[in-house]
């Protein structure tokens, strides 16, 4: 048997095998009236899908935990009890086909407020449906509003706005939740040095600078059912340190196994390693496995299972990194835009019996 299909148990939770979809945003709800941030049928679709293909964790997008989290005005959000039921259509159908739902809770804090990226991504004024974002400290990321830097007592609400959000998922019936703390967003930028220049007990060190993340982690665990697992997405590295022509200080690898100790002592159970997302002008190195040793790294270093995201299309490339203990499961993302039959195909090159629907079965076995 391919190590890729065999299943994974975290906690209780016995996930199939180990192909899962990674969170993506479509930026296809509704900007706007009752239904502001609620799921659609759009995203009914798109994620049930993914599920009837067999992938065995699909993940839904960065979902914000309230109006000013969303990055921009057409985000998924969970901050209210309307979002909450529509939510439940959607993991009831990824589970009826055999796999199980997740879903990214988040807070873009000072990339917020943007235009769809095909349309540019740019700052949204207030007219347009824009507003404020927030950040840990005022500096601005290139291009878009100037944050307003959060109190601590703003923080501390943050951290309960995460706590609720993920009551809300419980209820709602998803089955691993997700803390995005990646990407530029506000849980990465309390991280990284880059952007956090706090002189108080949220920046500074290390210890200070990863206080925030560890908050959320601990007030999600404390809210979700002791049975199932909690997942946190990280950028391992921004990507700054390596290049040594950079004079900036980024986040590193060795910080990114720090908090992993930290987070699984916390009672996070999977580190979802992604990378960059802090500065626009990072030289990153993007091809095939290019993310996969920072998430051996944070492995091997702290024990925690890891999952490794980016340029994974193959399904002998996804055998090789579960298989060789580099990660316990491969992130597909937009492979899976383009092949929402993944894990199928991967069964059948990998010598496994494809689990097709019986409703599709009939067809694809004769």
């Amino acid at each position: 048997m391919s190590t890729l299909f065999t299943p994974l148990t975290l906690r209780s939770l016995t996930i199939p095998n180990r192909v899962w979809m990674a969170p993506m945003c479509m930026y296809s709800a509704a900007a706007e009236g009752p239904d502001t941030g609620a799921p659609t049928d759009f995203h009914l679709t798109h994620l049930a899908s993914r599920a009837a293909g067999g992938t065995g964790l699909v993940m839904a997008e960065a979902t914000a935990v309230r109006p000013d989290g969303r990055i921009s005005p057409w985000d998924l959000g969970l901050w209210n009890s309307r979002q909450q039921e529509a939510f439940t259509r959607i993991t009831r159908a990824i589970r009826d086909h055999g796999s199980v739902p997740a879903i990214q809770l988040a807070h873009a804090g000072r990339k917020a407020a943007t235009d769809r990226p095909w349309n540019g991504g740019r700052a949204l004024a207030h007219d347009e449906g824009g507003w404020a974002p927030v950040a840990p400290s005022d500096d601005t990321f290139e291009g878009l509003h100037r944050p307003h830097e959060l109190t601590t007592d703003e923080i501390s609400r943050l951290v309960t706005d995460f706590a609720t959000a993920a009551e809300r998922a419980r209820d709602a019936g998803f089955q691993v939740v997700e803390v995005h703390g990646a990407h530029g967003y506000l849980i990465n930028s309390f991280l990284s040095p880059v952007a956090n220049h706090r002189t108080d007990h949220y920046g500074g060190t290390l210890e200070n600078r990863m206080r925030f993340a560890l908050e959320v982690a601990e007030a999600v665990r404390a809210v979700w059912p002791d049975d199932l697992p909690v997942f946190f997405r990280t950028s391992a590295t921004d990507w700054l340190t390596e290049n040594h022509d950079d004079p900036r200080t980024g986040w590193t690898g060795d910080d990114t196994v720090r908090l992993a100790k930290e987070l699984h002592a916390a009672g996070v159970d999977l580190l979802d390693v992604s990378s960059g997302g802090m500065v626009p002008d990072a030289q990153i190195p993007a091809g095939p496995d290019y993310q996969v040793p920072l998430a051996a790294q944070a492995r091997q270093g702290s024990g925690i299972a890891t999952s490794a995201v980016g340029v994974i299309v193959e399904p002998e490339q996804a055998e090789r990194i579960v298989s060789t203990g580099q990660a316990d499961a491969a992130m597909l993302g937009r492979q899976l835009l383009r092949e929402p039959y993944f894990a199928q195909r991967a069964r059948a090159e990998l010598d496994e019996q494809p689990s097709w629907p019986q409703q599709y079965g009939y067809a694809v076995q004769r």
